[in-house]
């Protein structure tokens, strides 16, 4: 418990001119559509992986863009030699082996590639086969990520064909619905890497069994169509990198694939020569600055804007190709190459809701709700799969949609809301640490032991417990976690004792509004309050951390998440103190 003047209650005059500086700000950065579309923090991972493509397919129109890329990748290396997932990153041997095989194909040979090489032998050993074991003990029976890796440094001559495991590209070959039963050991949104990959394996490895020889035009002659109209599979940049490496020179590769891969991979190359993980996050962005301005009362400054009618063309109208989901949810971003998910589809209905824009509400929901699992819980993408990263079933996402479903009875089908919320509420109960937290998927913090930020997962589901009538023994001691997290700053990271950030403060403090009954939390919020109008102070809000988890556990930051966080967290302060 915090009992330091900083625990005292911060005039809300004060509170509420950083709250108009807030919004101010977060409204002065939208696009012409009413959307707001960020800044992902560039990536090493990403910039390397579009420079190995490019080089392996040899376009003369590509030299100065490789040069660009290959310069930025120099001088973004770190002094033990290696390159983290973004610019604040620690060093990890994934994106430094990624880096390395770029450097070779970009035929850049100097001190720069002798350090790469001596970080890779601290961290994995000297030879290719014990850099292949390395990636295996990091990504365990998952090959999602490890054979794109392998197979990029095969590609520039460092690892052996033979030593990669096979990707089973012959399972795409057949009907989506088999997938589960078949045990697909790569998760849904990577079937491009999977036949890609799997394919180029096939033909390096000289494998020519029976299946392979049936599945394998049947499978590339699905890559066309799962393509996006731009050419960018999942608006990924190593995702489609991949592709296009995997597809340089392999005699049967579906016509056209490569040519719109590499259109994509120029598209999204920055001024600076980086490319970031993904192009961005629009939707998520979007409607998160919705609701922040809701929650601090400033929806009014929305009016006569056309953000809803965008977030509402944002919904998906179709089948996906990749996961199969139906019309209903929302991906991250109105890009093609997004997928539908749980996350993107809960924010979109709390934004229309506040946009009192109830039309697409209830196709969201009953889409949201074909998703739940059968331990109560809601996965980011395909409801059954369970065993992969990334498909299995979440706290914060089953928070998120707890909150979407409560607000959406006023519009959508009440009867399955009625029962889907008690068994969502029942799997928060059930996934519940004995010290009264929640591990996060999508989202992290790099300074923690585990790497895990159960600030910001408990954050998220105390806000769901508090939206829901009852309150339970579950949020009580969700709260007496946070309480005990805090740091003396009157910050939150991802646990006590790792430095503060805005972010897990900001989402912290806003999650503890809603429960200061006791005095203990009012004092917490108090100080939290303080910490954030300090970080304003001293531009802190300006540097945002990297604590966004991307596909296969890959760091990022976005240049939005302090501003719309800490602006709902100080908006929802003064409103709590108002009630």
């Amino acid at each position: 418990m915090l009992t330091s003047p900083a625990a005292e209650p911060v005039p809300q005059p004060v509170i509420q001119e950083a709250v108009n500086k807030l919004a101010d700000r977060l409204l002065s950065m939208r696009d012409p559509s009413g959307a707001w579309r960020g800044h992902l923090s560039s990536s090493a991972l990403a910039t390397a992986t579009a420079i190995s493509a490019m080089a392996t397919n040899g376009d003369a129109v590509d030299k100065d863009r490789l040069l660009r890329g290959t310069q930025w990748l120099i001088a973004d290396q770190h002094t033990d030699g290696g390159w983290g997932d973004s610019p604040d990153s620690p060093s990890n041997l994934s994106t430094t082996l990624l880096c390395l095989a770029a450097l070779r194909l970009g035929g850049h040979e100097s001190s720069t590639v002798d350090r790469t090489r001596a970080y890779v032998s601290q961290h994995a050993g000297q030879t290719p086969a014990q850099w292949v074991a390395a990636l295996q003990r990091h990504y365990g029976v998952d090959r999602t990520f490890a054979v794109p890796i392998l197979a990029n440094l095969a590609l520039a001559g460092l690892v052996p064909w033979d030593l990669i495991p096979p990707l089973p590209f012959s399972l795409a070959a057949f009907p989506r619905a088999l997938y589960r039963m078949l045990r697909l050991e790569v998760v849904s949104y990577a079937l491009p890497a999977l036949i890609a990959i799997g394919t180029r394996l096939a033909h390096e490895q000289a494998r020519r069994g029976i299946l392979s020889q049936w599945a394998r035009p049947k499978a590339l002659a699905k890559l066309p169509a799962l393509q996006p109209s731009h050419g960018g599979f999942l608006d990924a940049v190593p995702l489609t990198s991949f592709v296009a490496m995997s597809l340089a020179g392999l005699p049967d590769a579906p016509a056209g694939v490569t040519g719109k891969c590499l259109a994509f991979l120029r598209s999204r190359q920055r001024d600076d020569g980086s490319w970031p993980i993904d192009t961005d996050l629009a939707v998520w962005l979007t409607t998160a600055s919705v609701a922040a301005l809701s929650e601090a009362g400033l929806r009014h400054r929305l009016d006569g804007s056309p953000v809803g009618a965008w977030i509402a063309a944002a919904q998906h109208q179709q089948i996906h190709p990749y996961t199969g989901a139906t019309p209903g949810g929302w991906a991250w971003t109105d890009f093609p190459g997004g997928v539908p998910d749980a996350d993107d589809t809960s924010g979109a209905i709390l934004a229309l809701a506040a946009l009192e824009c109830p039309a697409p509400i209830e196709a969201g929901v009953h889409w949201l709700l074909s998703l739940q699992n059968r331990d109560g819980g809601f996965p980011t993408f395909c409801s059954g799969w369970g065993k992969l990263p990334f498909d299995h079933s979440a706290p914060e996402i089953t928070a998120h949609a707890i909150r979407a479903m409560h607000v959406s009875i006023r519009v959508a089908c009440t009867a399955p809301v009625y029962r889907a919320i008690p068994r969502a509420l029942r799997y928060l109960a059930d996934t519940q640490a004995a010290d009264g937290s929640w591990r996060p998927l999508w989202f992290g913090n790099q300074h923690t032991p585990d790497h895990a930020s159960r600030v910001f997962g408990t954050a998220r589901v105390l806000r769901a417990l508090a939206a829901v009538p009852q309150r339970t023994p579950t949020g009580g001691r969700a709260v007496q976690y946070l309480l005990d997290q805090q740091n003396t700053d009157g910050g939150w990271g991802g646990c006590r004792g790792v430095e503060s950030s805005i972010e897990e403060t900001a989402l912290a403090v806003s999650a503890l509004t809603d429960w200061r009954a006791r005095p203990q939390t009012c004092a917490a919020t108090h100080a939290g309050v303080r910490y954030l109008l300090r970080g304003i102070a001293a531009g802190a809000i300006d540097r945002p951390a990297p604590i966004g988890l991307y596909f296969s556990s890959l760091w990022y930051s976005e240049k939005l998440y302090p501003i719309i966080w800490t602006l709902e967290a100080l908006g929802r302060t003064i409103k709590t103190t108002e009630k």
